[in-house]
């Protein structure tokens, strides 16, 4: 076979190629130690390698969450400590002043300072965690609470009744009925002083009229409260109506108490259907087929709002009640029968129940599947008084347990109202009142305390979720290594041979290139 000078030539340049590709390509992997650069290199592996790259994203995302979580939650449990801390030094002035060695002119000198770590309770409720309140449900972009005024009173005639305070005032204001009667109904003569009882004012609340005036404050009575007389002028009197206008804190963040229910197709909604448990979110509740109350109800239900739905679920006819309690993801949801009140049991084929419980909790993924709570309700911490979603007024927080008869200054959990109380009874030199406070100085410490196990408790568990994920994290590069890194000695033998293939390419292309037969005549 003839061999042309052409297909020397287009040998030499394929092997020049050839041998030029394989060390360029070495030395690519050289240059970024990764022996897979691009799919074409090892399609296979890169499809791993992306999965895996994936997956550490994944990871570094709930490492990101992990971090925010902790900042919210150290701050958190930095706050609560500062609280018991300042619950501590308040049980310490509450002791001084409930001893009968002191005097009134004491009492007020202590108040100046019960007033301020009162104040001082409140900025820590409204603490912020990058311009986020920490303490407000989902209402993040305001404050938990604002000071306001409330009353406290020994007469349970009064404190089973509503009222309302407009206005403000520097100092807590003790108020004294000088007539027993219904307010509403006949002129009933007050006094009130500004001035811890030092000095009174006397007004009369006119027949038709609820308001009292308290220059610069006004309180309104629920018409028909019953108060009664007293003309003593000491303040630790039990005798008569008495009522302290004294500072509070007004929780104004999302709480996450009730669970409603809507119907839809349906009579029986309303107060005529109840949900109980703890919801993460809203569950709907679709009725199947046309059933009664006491027959088997076939029912369906849906976590992503009707979107995709879980079916086939069978609540049996007990024979018994005739109300149906179906079974749904986080609890219970009764419905209950009005057959009676001349009303139906009857349930329409589709009828649609919305379970939706009041929702006040930021959750962080910190992997798949789990979230952890970086935030709390404020009231359900510090107390004070509230004004739930469809509720005409305001009320304390927690239930009291009151050793003043007919008192809602009992021993109680209520933090704020506690501090609200003890400032008021030290301004107007009530030492039973005093007394109060201290037990229930104790027993909101221990209940801040608990609460602040729990803030612990979540912190502990970011700790031990960042370490599974740190390991993970770890298990996912190692992983990707083994695909993607190139062995460096194995590199550099192979590119010292590569290079040596080349220049021998080069050398002994050159040599045959010469090879002309005019070489040889």
């Amino acid at each position: 076979m003839r061999v042309s000078q052409q297909m020397l030539f287009g040998t030499y340049v394929s092997n020049m190629n050839r041998s030029l590709t394989d060390l360029v390509e070495s030395n690519i992997q050289a240059q970024t130690q990764k022996k897979v650069n691009k799919p074409s290199d090892n399609p296979v592996g890169m499809a791993r390698i992306l999965d895996h790259r994936e997956t550490l994203a994944t990871v570094k995302q709930y490492r990101n969450n992990i971090d925010t979580a902790k900042g919210w939650l150290a701050l958190s449990d930095t706050t609560l400590n500062q609280a018991s801390t300042i619950i501590t030094r308040a049980k310490g002035i509450a002791q001084q002043a409930a001893t009968g060695t002191i005097t009134a002119d004491n009492r007020e000198q202590i108040s100046y300072e019960a007033r301020q770590l009162f104040q001082q309770l409140i900025s820590l409720a409204n603490t912020e965690y990058e311009g986020k309140s920490i303490y407000a449900g989902h209402k993040v972009d305001q404050n938990a609470f604002k000071e306001t005024l409330w009353m406290t009173t020994n007469d349970s005639n009064v404190s089973s009744q509503k009222f309302s305070i407009n206005g403000s005032t520097d100092k807590s204001i003790v108020v004294q009925f000088l007539d027993s009667g219904d307010i509403g109904a006949t002129n009933l003569d007050y006094r009130f002083s500004k001035d811890g009882g030092k000095t009174f004012t006397t007004k009369t609340l006119a027949a038709g009229d609820n308001t009292l005036d308290f220059d610069g404050v006004t309180m309104s009575l629920e018409s028909g409260t019953t108060v009664k007389a007293n003309s003593a002028t000491d303040t630790n009197d039990s005798t008569g109506t008495w009522m302290w206008v004294r500072p509070t804190a007004q929780y104004l963040g999302d709480d996450q108490d009730a669970v409603n229910v809507m119907g839809m197709n349906t009579a029986l909604a309303g107060g005529r259907t109840n949900a109980k448990g703890v919801f993460t979110g809203d569950v709907v509740v679709r009725i199947d087929s046309a059933t009664t109350l006491q027959s088997n109800i076939s029912y369906s239900y849906s976590l992503d709002g009707g979107i995709n739905w879980v079916e086939g679920n069978v609540k049996e006819a007990d024979g018994v009640s005739s109300n149906a309690v179906l079974s749904i993801p986080g609890g219970m949801l009764t419905i209950y029968s009005n057959a009676g009140a001349g009303g139906t049991s009857n349930l329409l084929s589709n009828s649609q129940f919305i379970v939706r419980p009041d929702i006040a909790a930021i959750n962080f993924q910190i992997q798949e599947n789990e979230y952890v709570r970086v935030n709390d309700v404020g009231k359900d911490i510090f107390g004070g008084i509230y004004k739930a979603p469809g509720q005409s007024e305001a009320s304390a927080v927690f239930n009291n347990n009151s050793t003043l008869t007919g008192s809602n200054a009992g021993t109680t959990q209520n933090l704020l109202e506690t501090m609200g109380n003890l400032v008021a009874f030290l301004e107007t030199n009530n030492q039973s009142g005093v007394q109060q406070c201290l037990e229930s100085l104790n027993t909101s410490q221990q209940h801040l305390l608990t609460r602040l196990a729990d803030v612990g408790g979540r912190e502990n568990r970011l700790s031990v979720a960042d370490n599974v994920l740190s390991s993970l994290e770890l298990n996912e590069k190692d992983r990707i290594s083994h695909i993607e890194d190139v062995d460096v000695g194995e590199l550099m033998t192979q590119l010292s041979q590569q290079q040596i293939v080349y220049e021998a390419v080069l050398k002994s292309s050159s040599m045959i290139m010469k090879m002309n037969l005019l070489n040889y005549l």
